[in-house]
């Protein structure tokens, strides 16, 4: 049953930044969407760039991509893994697209010779902009995150049009405040002042607060939720703690508990219907928690310090293991770090070997030599997107014996391209939004190949990001010598996917296979990969 209007749910944050906004959102989603609610996310993120897309990983984590190609937010990828529904251009919006669109339109006249402000006319594109979603009429709840902290310059013009948006649509619009409440051990006690002082904040902003989400190392009691209401506003019954947790997929359950989702509905004016299966959800928090197997997975890259440069990867092992009843821990290992005197007493003892994707020359001699490893001491080897162009080097040399193989994206002057710039990207000059990005059909040219068993169909699509493939006029030497194309792009010819038929389990793909997954459908290849870690 559909409701007749939309309604929308926004989270702000305060305090500090990285409390968790963004699972605190996919975690009430997942428990609307289990009571039989249509659900969309979406992300607000207050930085003046266009997209992540031009953004080093160490200044943002990992940049996500969707199926039309948009490169956005990593919690569009929490998004996707707690609803197992894909996101979409819409689904995130910054303040470059925001001021953009304006800007534009007023190059056109569109605004008939006013002058352009922040309100209405930024404010306006804002609310514009989260309506979207809730016009298609395909979602009953929307809930819309926004970047950053309360406070933060970058964030008022949000901040302003929630407050535009409470006052226009009622009891259909509604604010969650996630705060944290820290811990001070000196005195053993928890204390709600920084918790009063956001929410002071938001209330200079003219947003009051209906639920507020209390981050907490310990549990809080009764005396302290009644404190926390008293000071901000808040009906006691709609103070709700978030205790920290092992796994972010515990967060829906412990929401569960604190009837998060009931308030909600009621606050909303929608019905609480009875909660759907989640049988499916906590089978995986079982495995997860209970393996009967455990695998170290050696991920080589050049951003390992800052974990959420990886972090779909890092989650798809997770689906993977407990697809396998197995608890995956990832060994982070430094590209730069890796030289042919450490290489095998770093690696030796992994069961598998991934190396990650990326963009540039540096660390890349020590991926070579974490493909050439696996390669010679069969151990299970995944390569994405610049890791399969690495194995496909590190091939060239080693086995083809092309001493000076290499990709042009590292030198431009190799006699031996077996890694070339695509066609369509040599008169490129923009970096933002221009490399071949989304979702694209791949054929599979075996039913004997290892992919093909996982996969177990012939035409797949995967989601892409990058500028550089491999040069089909080398292929009939890496056929012949052992390594096989066993995935073709059908329209380009574009060598999409790389096997060693005689290895234990050595496959290399252009596409980013680690968006697809999620937490009720872990992607067969890395399903596929920590099987053969575990055989």
């Amino acid at each position: 049953m559909k409701v007749a209007d939309s309604r929308y749910i926004f989270v702000t944050g305060g305090v500090t930044s990285s409390l968790g906004k963004g699972i605190l959102a996919s975690s009430l989603a997942k428990l609307l969407q289990s009571r039989g609610y249509a659900v969309a996310l979406q992300k607000l993120d207050p930085y003046i760039n266009v997209d992540p897309g031009t953004l080093n990983p160490y200044e943002h984590g990992e940049c996500y991509v969707t199926e039309d190609g948009a490169e956005t937010d990593l919690d569009l990828g929490h998004y996707e893994r707690f609803l197992n529904i894909p996101t979409s251009q819409a689904n995130n919006v910054t303040t470059g697209k925001i001021y953009q669109s304006v800007i534009s339109k007023e190059r056109r006249g569109d605004y008939l010779g006013k002058t352009v402000q922040i309100i209405p006319h930024i404010t306006d594109e804002i609310k514009r902009r989260i309506k979207i979603l809730g016009s298609k009429g395909k979602y009953d709840i929307v809930i819309t995150e926004i970047g950053g902290t309360v406070g933060d310059i970058e964030s008022l013009p949000y901040v302003e049009a929630v407050r535009q948006l409470k006052w226009e649509m009622g009891s259909r619009a509604l604010v969650i405040h996630l705060t944290l409440v820290p811990y001070l051990s000196a005195t053993g006690e928890l204390k709600t002042k920084p918790t009063q002082h956001s929410v002071k904040q938001l209330l200079e902003n003219g947003v009051q607060p209906d639920v507020l989400v209390l981050r907490t190392e310990h549990h809080i009691d009764e005396q302290i939720r009644a404190k926390v209401a008293l000071f901000t506003n808040v009906s006691i019954d709609a103070v709700v703690q978030s205790v920290d947790v092992p796994s972010i997929y515990e967060v829906p359950l412990k929401m569960l508990e604190e009837k998060l989702d009931v308030t909600v509905l009621r606050k909303l004016d929608l019905p609480v219907r009875e909660p759907a299966d989640l049988e499916d959800w906590k089978g995986f928090l079982h495995r997860l928690k209970n393996p009967e197997h455990a695998v170290e997975i050696a991920l080589v890259g050049k951003y390992v310090e800052l974990h959420d440069a990886y972090k779909s990867i890092s989650e798809a092992l997770v689906h993977a293991g407990a697809a396998n009843n197995a608890r995956v821990t990832v060994r982070w290992i430094h590209s730069e770090s890796l030289t042919e005197a450490n290489v095998e007493k770093k690696l030796r003892s992994a069961g598998g070997i991934l190396v990650a994707p990326g963009f540039g020359h540096r660390g890349i001699k020590g991926k070579i030599l974490a493909a050439r490893f696996a390669r010679e001491n069969n151990i299970p080897y995944f390569g994405i997107c610049l890791g399969m162009q690495i194995a496909v080097i590190e091939f060239a040399r080693h086995v083809l014996h092309l001493e000076e193989a290499d990709s042009t994206e590292i030198n431009p002057g190799t006699p031996h391209p077996v890694i070339d710039l695509m066609e369509q990207q040599k008169e490129v000059t923009d970096f933002g939004g221009t490399m071949r990005l989304g979702a694209y059909e791949c054929r599979l040219i075996s039913r004997k190949s290892k992919v093909f068993e996982a996969y177990n169909k012939l035409t797949i699509s995967e989601r892409h990001r990058h500028r550089f493939e491999f040069n089909n006029a080398y292929l009939p030497q890496f056929e012949k010598a052992g390594m096989k194309a066993v995935g073709i792009n059908p329209d380009t010819d574009l060598v999409e996917i790389v096997e060693i038929p005689a290895h234990k389990w050595f496959v290399g793909v252009q596409f980013h296979p680690e968006y697809r997954s999620t937490v009720l459908n872990p992607h067969p290849l890395f399903v596929s990969f920590i099987r053969s870690v575990l055989a």
